[in-house]
């Protein structure tokens, strides 16, 4: 008989989280406060260059922010494997022992798992720490720059479309292009996202549509209540 090989997510969740992230909060935020500047201003000028500064400064902030946080995680990643190496060396009978109670926890009988334990740890200890007893492993491991560059690409392909809106369409209107185009397109962002997560698209599109509904109002009506007090 023959078997399909079994389609798993887990693998793209890394690459897919900074990626989807970085898109939507590109669309959202640069939407968000171009419509926050024509409620409140409605001219070519101000509308572009809120939209050429929002889409500069919010790429540059998902790069830097992304970077920072999963080089966080790999510094710890890293201390948490030097140390697991010098427990491995200074006493390898209780490593040993440690990571057959982890297989015995997992529902292996003791005998079984102390001779996987065995074999693993003859194979490679530390790889068979990093897995089984810190969680490290291929997928899993953090990688900042490729989360970085990631999120600076998506976000700058999120807000092309706010940016493009607000040199074409009629500043007299553009609070609804804004609004209308980039619902749509926050649909399908969280339709992709989900089919490529293999998650709900229903639900994964409905509260992306929610969210960004409250956000593009209330800077609307933020940008609204300035630009009245203003004149």
């Amino acid at each position: 008989m023959h078997h399909t090989l079994e389609k798993h997510y887990v693998n793209r969740v890394g690459w897919l989280r900074a990626a989807v992230l970085g898109a939507n909060d590109g669309l959202l935020s640069t939407t968000s406060i171009v419509i926050g500047v024509a409620a409140a201003d409605p001219s070519r000028h101000s509308i572009l260059l809120a939209a050429i500064a929002g889409t500069i400064a919010g790429a540059m902030s998902m790069a830097a922010g992304e970077y920072v946080s999963v080089s966080s995680q790999s510094d710890t990643e890293k201390a948490d494997l030097e140390r697991e190496k010098r427990e491995l060396e200074a006493m390898p009978e209780v490593e040993l022992h440690e990571l057959a109670k982890i297989y015995e926890r997992r529902g292996v009988s003791g005998t079984t798992a102390l001779q996987v334990a065995k074999e693993l740890t003859a194979h490679n200890a530390l790889e068979a720490h990093a897995k089984d007893e810190l969680g490290i492993n291929e997928i899993t491991v953090a990688k900042p720059l490729q989360a970085a560059v990631a999120s600076f690409l998506s976000f700058l392909s999120g807000a092309a479309l706010p940016m493009i809106l607000a040199i074409f369409a009629p500043e007299s209107e553009m609070v609804y292009y804004q609004y209308g185009f980039s619902i749509v397109f926050l649909m399908i962002l969280g339709a992709i996202s989900a089919k490529t997560g293999g998650s709900n698209i229903g639900i994964a599109m409905a509260r992306i549509c929610f969210w960004g509904t409250v956000a593009m109002l209330v800077t609307a009506i933020v940008g609204h209540v300035f630009g009245v007090n203003l004149d």
